[in-house]
This record gives structure tokens, C-alpha cells and sequence, in this order.
């Protein structure tokens, strides 16, 4: 008599529950908070936080907006630097999402740009709520030498981060497993860094279902970690 029939692959079923979770969270409701401008302004640290951080233009408010299925919830423009604030995001009661103003390029006085990257490093180097930042790097282009200054800011100041590709889309199929090991060759090299690349398009919709698991998980496991052990 035979017994039960193994799982044919447990990893797999793994990653489907992560993909659902995943769904089911981005699922809920999601609304904006407030914007920032200066450290005063901060909302009082209660959920834990996920900051979207990269290059002018890269893709944070697009990449927020097909994350939680919302077509306008963070404000898109072609105009580099549009994004001056930090602007936050309320997931369910469960994360709280952080659109950071570009560094690099913008279009505004230098003043204004000193102002808002002073906020910006404040942030990620003096939050304690903060979760995890994901660096968001141009498919096209790869890493630059600003992105090599945030991430060995934010590997000084031990704020786990994780690499999200954007507009994949526009990268060639022959092309894209070089990139990924190369941005995975130098992602070896700092000590912060997340190991798994997300390579994304936002306007196709591909990866975003692996983006919101992996977000899912840290909801998940920070959840976890704030109940109460017994014994």
C-alpha cells in the first residue's frame, strides 16, 4: 500500500505562497500619508518602513504606483526632481512606504537639491523604523558612481537595502544576464546589500509580483518578531 505522494517540488510551493502573500497584501488599502520636507515633519515611527530610493527619474513613483495597484497614488513626471519631499505611504496598517526625493540630475536650484539630499541622508542613516531601502537602478544603465556613494552610505550606517532593476523592458533578453551579474558582482562587494537582484518593469508589469512578496515577508517577519514569546 503506497503511502502519500510527495511534493513534487517544496520550493516551489514556497515561492507560490510568497507570490500570494505577496497579492494579497498589495491587495489592501493603501493611502497616502503625509510629504515631508524637514526633519520635524517626520510622522512618528509606529509601522515599519520601506524607502524607495535611486537616481532622478529611475522609476520610485511608478514602481509605487503598480506595487499597490494605483495608477496615481505617488506622482510621476518626466521632469527630473519632480519628487522634493518624503512622501509616505500607509499599506494596511502594515508598512509604511517612503518615496525619497531622486539624487543626481534635477531640475531645481542647487539650494534646493543640498536641502533635500540632507533630508534624505538624515533619513536613512538616523531611522530606526526603517526596514529596508530599495535602491532602484536604471536596467539601462546600470550603477553609477552616485549609486556606489548611497550604498556605502547605507552600508556605514548597517540599513539593510535590496537592488530593484527598473524598465527592464528596455533592456534585451541577450543582454540581461550580464547586467544581473554584473550588478550582482558588485552588490558582492558591499556589506548592506541584499543578495537577490529584482529586475522589474513597471510598464509591463513583470517582477512586481516578486517585488511585493519579498515585502510581504519583511511585513510578515516583522509581524512575527513583535509578538509577545511564551515560557
Amino acid at each position: 500500500m503506497s503511502g502519500p505522494v510527495p511534493d513534487a517540488n517544496p520550493g516551489e510551493q514556497a515561492d507560490a505562497a510568497a507570490l500570494e502573500a505577496g497579492r494579497l497584501l498589495f491587495a489592501r488599502p493603501c493611502r497616502f500619508v503625509l510629504g515631508a520636507a524637514g526633519r520635524d515633519q517626520l510622522p512618528e515611527g509606529g509601522l515599519p518602513e520601506i524607502a524607495f530610493a535611486g537616481r532622478s527619474n529611475v522609476g520610485k513613483s511608478s514602481l509605487i504606483n503598480v506595487l499597490t495597484g494605483r495608477t496615481r497614488l505617488a506622482a510621476t513626471s518626466v521632469t527630473p526632481g519632480r519628487t522634493r519631499q518624503l512622501n509616505f505611504f500607509n499599506l494596511d496598517d502594515r508598512l509604511m512606504l517612503v518615496d525619497l526625493p531622486g539624487y543626481g540630475y534635477a531640475q531645481a536650484p542647487k539650494t534646493e537639491v543640498a536641502r533635500w539630499t540632507r533630508l534624505v541622508q538624515d533619513y536613512l542613516t538616523g531611522r530606526p523604523v526603517l526596514r529596508r531601502v530599495l535602491v532602484l537602478i536604471d536596467g539601462r544603465h546600470g550603477v553609477k558612481e552616485i549609486d556606489q556613494r548611497v550604498m556605502a552610505l547605507l552600508d556605514r550606517a548597517a540599513v539593510s537595502y535590496q537592488v530593484v532593476l527598473t524598465k527592464c523592458d528596455k533592456v534585451t533578453a541577450t543582454t540581461l544576464p550580464g547586467l544581473l551579474a554584473r550588478v550582482a558582482t558588485q552588490l558582492a562587494k558591499h556589506t548592506a546589500a541584499h543578495p537577490d537582484l529584482l529586475p522589474t518593469s513597471a510598464r509591463l508589469e513583470t517582477g512586481i509580483a516578486e517585488v511585493r512578496a519579498e515585502l510581504a515577508r519583511l511585513s510578515q517577519w516583522q509581524a512575527e518578531a513583535a509578538e509577545p514569546s511564551c515560557g
